[in-house]
């Protein structure tokens, strides 16, 4: 066989030896373990700085999945945007300047640790927190609207979002059957005890134990969906608390209907991510 066929043969089979390599490695980077953060504003952080893309889900690089990530070990897929429900995981969620995949696209095989907060905007914290809002500190207009005649309104619909958050749930299991579900709950917006802090939160001194009682229900119910499915409850509620809305600004970890910092409304600011960021790494290890 002459000596330049057979040179060029090597040469070609080393050519493909080594695509074949880097094909390999490709692959395996593609396959690799990695840490996917679900949920809601509360999740994403919206205003603190600095925002990334997609801009209109007004999503912080310094929310707790961010914080987490490097203690945590892995790669972050940040699916999180504000404004998510439930639906959201698994439809196109439109946004401001644009819109945000499903959040389980973040998902895949290979994925083993998601972080999940997600509930808030199912029973409508907008809305509820719109309503709430007080210029009369002896008035009653949450409980009015929401809890009268025998009929707590803001108790049903948590009732109604716990399947929605169990769907939740056995999806990431069937698209990451390999994965640690930690869901993260909501953190403490008024004081364990008392009426609150009206004009801070200018929530009146009746709604106040209303809606903290309301705020621990829904916790309550993420408790008992993630023990039911398989998931770990991060207790940021728990940590939070001396943390509230009715603080000092050097003492809060939510923000009070006018932030005193760069944080939404009635949101975790970046000590309430850093103090998220801590309960959920303690979890995960």
């Amino acid at each position: 066989m002459n000596a330049a066929i057979v040179s060029n043969g090597r040469r070609l089979a080393l050519v493909l030896a080594v695509l074949s390599l880097f094909a390999a490695v490709a692959a395996a980077g593609a396959r690799a373990a990695n840490y996917v953060s679900l949920g809601d504003s509360y999740a994403a952080g919206p205003l603190i700085p600095n925002q990334i893309s997609p801009l209109g889900c007004l999503k912080s690089d310094h929310n707790y999945a961010h914080l987490a990530a490097p203690s945590i070990g892995l790669p972050l897929r940040d699916a999180s945007c504000s404004g998510a429900t439930t639906v959201d995981m698994t439809q196109t969620q439109n946004v401001e300047l644009g819109s945000n995949p499903p959040q389980f696209n973040s998902l895949d095989a290979e994925t083993t640790v998601v972080s999940l907060t997600i509930g808030g905007n199912d029973i409508g914290f907008s809305e509820v927190a719109e309503s709430c809002i007080t210029l009369n500190p002896f008035s009653s207009p949450c409980k009015n609207k929401y809890d009268s005649g025998g009929k707590d309104q803001l108790a049903e619909r948590i009732e109604a979002t716990a399947p929605k958050v169990a769907a939740v749930l056995q999806g990431i299991h069937e698209r990451s059957p390999s994965a640690k579900i930690y869901v993260v709950n909501y953190p403490a917006i008024f004081p364990e005890t008392g009426s609150g802090c009206w004009p801070q939160m200018p929530i009146s001194f009746t709604d106040a134990p209303y809606l903290r009682s309301t705020e621990q229900r829904l916790d309550a119910m993420l408790a008992t969906q993630a023990a039911a499915n398989g998931a770990t409850l991060v207790n940021w509620y728990q940590a939070s608390i001396g943390h509230d809305a009715c603080k000092s600004s050097s003492v809060r970890w939510v923000e009070p209907l006018i932030p005193g910092e760069l944080a939404a409304p009635i949101h975790p600011n970046k000590a309430g991510m850093q103090g998220g960021a801590n309960a959920l790494v303690a979890a995960v290890k």
